[in-house]
């Protein structure tokens, strides 16, 4: 997040590992980063194969109440700004949040 404080933004990092979102604060933020869930799992991740969760990738219901009990699976990191939200990988990528 280096990138965003060069550019002069303060941020507000959500650590969500540590405090983690519940299911409706992940549908807010899968309509900000205008993505299904299924886009936003983190699929390599051992609790998602312990879960069986890639024959439910076209169930957000089912993705956001995992990912709300097991964070680990959620993508990261998400910057948001305002209303939009972006994956942050590449790094680069945060910098259209500003365009």
């Amino acid at each position: 997040m280096l990138l965003l404080k060069n550019e002069g933004l303060e941020l507000d990092i959500i650590e969500y590992l540590k405090y983690p979102l519940d299911e409706k604060s992940l549908l807010s933020l899968s309509k900000m980063l205008s993505l299904r869930p299924k886009k936003f799992v983190r699929t390599t991740e051992s609790v998602f194969k312990k879960l069986s969760l890639r024959e439910n990738l076209e169930n957000d219901e089912v993705l956001f109440k995992a990912m709300a009990e097991y964070p680990k699976l959620i993508q990261r990191p998400i910057v948001v700004i305002g209303n939009k939200a972006i994956l942050g990988r590449p790094p680069e990528k945060v910098l259209e949040l500003l365009m």
